[in-house]
């Protein structure tokens, strides 16, 4: 797929299924992460793959941030909140290592794994894949990230869901980025 036609048909998925992406593709996908705008060439980024029955333990730690952060909550969401790690076959956390002792801002870092996350989901997309990218409270939350071997200091900027996409594909609307776009002087 020509580099121009995966960012102008690139959306996001609605279900995503088996297969997901195998080993090679896996690689391909990382290798395309690494090549994100780096200011200060930190490699900021860190990728933390779940599949297979991660997937279950994952999904145990979205539930325990759910009844940590709302008691309340009823054994049917906790278990709606677990099975969000059941979304596609493979999920990539994007998390930024920051290091505010640096001369590049912390704000910086965290584009720069925007960016590598940016660069996954296009990067599935081409390969044939497709992807959703999710964060939610647990991306916030210090437990999730120790679980996930972050610390504190660390952000988490995406969830990425990766696999096939099974959702019925509807065209883009097509808004010109003439809406989003100004000319200064």
């Amino acid at each position: 797929m020509q580099a121009i036609n995966a960012l102008l048909q690139r959306r996001s998925a609605k279900i995503l299924t088996d297969p997901g992406p195998d080993e090679g593709a896996l690689e391909l996908i990382l290798e395309s992460a690494v090549r994100a705008p780096d200011h200060g060439r930190l490699r900021p980024w860190r990728f933390i793959v779940i599949q297979g029955s991660g997937r279950n333990a994952f999904g145990t730690h979205l539930a325990e941030h759910l009844r940590r952060s709302n008691p309340s909550a009823t054994q049917d969401a906790l278990q709606r909140e677990s099975q969000k790690a059941s979304r596609a076959p493979l999920i990539i956390v994007v998390a930024a290592i920051c290091n505010p002792t640096v001369k590049i801002p912390v704000i910086e870092q965290v584009l720069s794994a925007g960016a590598a996350a940016q660069n996954i989901m296009l990067a599935a997309f081409a390969l044939g894949f497709n992807a959703m990218w999710k964060t939610g409270g647990a991306a916030y939350d210090d437990t999730v990230k120790k679980a996930l071997g972050l610390e504190p200091k660390d952000a988490i900027v995406g969830f990425l869901y990766i696999g096939t996409d099974t959702s019925e594909r509807t065209s883009l609307s097509r808004t010109s980025s003439r809406d989003w776009v100004q000319y200064w002087r």
